[in-house]
């Protein structure tokens, strides 16, 4: 059992109050229609479906886009092993990559398998007190179930000072 993760499911997935996330930190999401279509201990899927406000001259959803529901996927399962911990841990992604596989068309469900590998890595930063660094893994998958894109982030985590 991960630490808190129940009391963060019921907090963030519920669709108000992740709009209402969005809305207040992440404005650009919120426009770009990001959800959360499932959230549990070992996986996280988000969605974005193709419409006038993320679309490119190419008639599929803008890459950039598409980079922020992966990174949302990957960065859930951080806020989600971070969260009420004591001492506060804090979070940054210091780089990332992507593949574009397949024009993204409709709707696009971008999934995290990282989540238990995240909060070990918390886990250890706790025990440690030194930063650590972990890249998580998230992909692209239209209705067909067809990969249109690959991303890693690589986030760091460690105890905040003071």
């Amino acid at each position: 059992m991960i630490p808190s993760f129940n009391e963060f499911k019921k907090k963030i997935a519920n669709p108000r109050s992740f709009r209402l996330f969005m809305l207040t930190q992440l404005p650009s999401a919120f426009f770009a229609g990001l959800r959360i279509e499932q959230l549990d201990e070992t996986q996280i899927v988000i969605s974005v479906k193709q419409k006038w406000f993320n679309k490119n001259p190419f008639h599929s959803v803008y890459f950039a886009i598409l980079s922020m529901a992966a990174e949302i996927s990957t960065g859930l399962a951080g806020f989600s092993a971070i969260y009420k911990r004591n001492p506060p841990i804090s979070m940054l992604v210091i780089s990332n990559d992507g593949k574009f596989h397949k024009k993204a068309t409709g709707k696009i469900l971008f999934t995290c398998r990282d989540i238990a590998a995240v909060h070990a890595a918390v886990e250890e930063a706790i025990t440690t007190g030194k930063g650590v660094i972990i890249t998580c893994h998230t992909t692209g998958t239209n209705a067909s179930n067809e990969v249109v894109a690959e991303f890693n982030f690589t986030w760091s985590f460690k105890q905040k000072s003071g």
